[in-house]
């Protein structure tokens, strides 16, 4: 959205600004990141504009302002640093904003919150966390790490999927190839010969007719069925939807709860160990999981509030595997919990890398096979008429 501000700054006096915020209160930070004062804000209607959304750096930001706090800045004077050096205007804009708070008295996880489109609530909780023992680079520390190595177990299930789904793209396009080009100029060859050619490349020849006597709506048709694929995919109760079915497969769900438990694991280990209490970090954690796992963890949550132990509160409500079990009745006897369950999620990711590598390995030679048969199949029928011509000629 679009603001126009009346604002005093300093030698400029009264000056009005055109300024994009998504909120009237982030248009009044943004002029007090720059020193100003605001006398007036309206809303400006200019129709309607996508605007690019902004993609915040976050951990490239929590490297850069850990080494400037361990360097022996303040954490005022590292934020400031942070806010003169960035190029982006959007991620500029947000340090500015953030800044704006700290220099109102607030504390920096009340400051990031201001924020929500930048961090995090998980963030937002270490940053709590920090505030209650008073070192913000540990808190930092540990941070990265989670993040680090949630990109790299997604880097993996990413680079994993790149090769069969090009594969698959490539043999599609050279399938349509074949059928809409290839077809056609070989149904106008074939077309005297009528009733002799084998009932299969009949169909093919029909379908060349279909595709030029009918190309255009066709075209029409396969451009619309695309688009309604494209907003379909991008809709949440679809993806929904997609989730829930591949819950139902019983190899593919029982992979996914494990990815799931791993992510939840790494996330209320960090959560522990930053001196979040149990419960409250639970609550944290259920917005990361899939929406049928947040009922199960608000019941473990309040088994826990009963006075059952973690481990039988996770082990009641299906939160764990046995392994998991064994390993949360170790932390309870070693005080460790934090500690624990980090190890289980690295646990469980280790598990889910060995299976992409043994499905990755399975699925690219099938799919290969499928392919090359269905581009052979369409080779052959095409061909066969010439082979019968010329049995028939010997």
């Amino acid at each position: 959205m679009r603001y126009e501000v009346k604002a005093v700054l300093a030698r400029q006096g009264t000056v009005f600004l055109q300024l994009d915020a998504p909120s009237e209160e982030d248009a009044r930070l943004q002029v007090a990141a720059q020193g100003g004062r605001v006398l007036n804000v309206r809303r400006k209607f200019s129709g309607w504009v996508p605007k690019p959304k902004v993609r915040f750096p976050l951990t490239h930001f929590s490297h850069e302002l850990l080494s400037l706090l361990e360097a022996g800045l303040s954490l005022v004077e590292a934020i400031e640093t942070l806010a003169d050096k960035e190029q982006d205007a959007g991620t500029r804009q947000i340090i500015q904003g953030l800044l704006a708070r700290l220099y109102e008295g607030v504390t920096l996880s009340k400051a990031l919150e201001s924020f929500p489109q930048a961090f995090p609530p998980l963030y937002v909780a270490t940053a709590r966390a920090s505030e209650r023992t008073g070192d913000l680079p540990e808190s930092l520390t540990r941070f990265i790490t989670y993040q680090t190595q949630m990109d790299l177990v997604r880097k993996k299930l990413i680079g994993a999927s790149i090769y069969p789904v090009l594969l698959l793209t490539i043999g599609l396009l050279v399938a349509m190839f074949l059928l809409v080009f290839v077809v056609p100029k070989f149904s106008a060859i074939y077309e005297d010969a009528g009733g002799d050619l084998p009932w299969l490349s009949m169909l093919l020849i029909k379908w060349g007719h279909l595709v030029h006597e009918q190309g255009l709506r066709l075209a029409g048709m396969a451009a619309a069925l695309l688009i309604a694929i494209i907003y379909g995919v991008r809709q949440p109760a679809f993806k929904t939807w997609v989730s829930a079915q591949l819950w139902k497969i019983p190899a593919i769900g029982e992979r996914m709860k494990i990815y799931q438990l791993a992510r939840f694991y790494r996330t209320l280990g960090m959560l522990l160990r930053g001196g979040i209490p149990v419960v409250k970090a639970l609550e944290m954690v259920s917005g990361l999981l899939q929406a049928h796992f947040r009922p199960r963890v608000q019941a473990a949550a309040a088994l826990i509030r009963e006075g059952k132990t973690i481990s039988s509160a996770m082990q009641a409500e299906g939160l764990t595997t046995p392994v998991g079990s064994r390993m949360l009745r170790v932390g309870e006897r070693t005080g460790q919990m934090g500690e624990m369950m980090e190890r289980i999620g690295s646990f469980h990711d280790e598990e889910i890398a060995r299976w992409v590598e043994w499905a990755t390995k399975l699925i690219e030679p099938l799919l290969m096979a499928v392919i090359g048969g269905v581009i052979g199949g369409i080779i052959i029928l095409m061909y066969m008429p010439i082979f019968q011509l010329a049995g028939n000629v010997g």
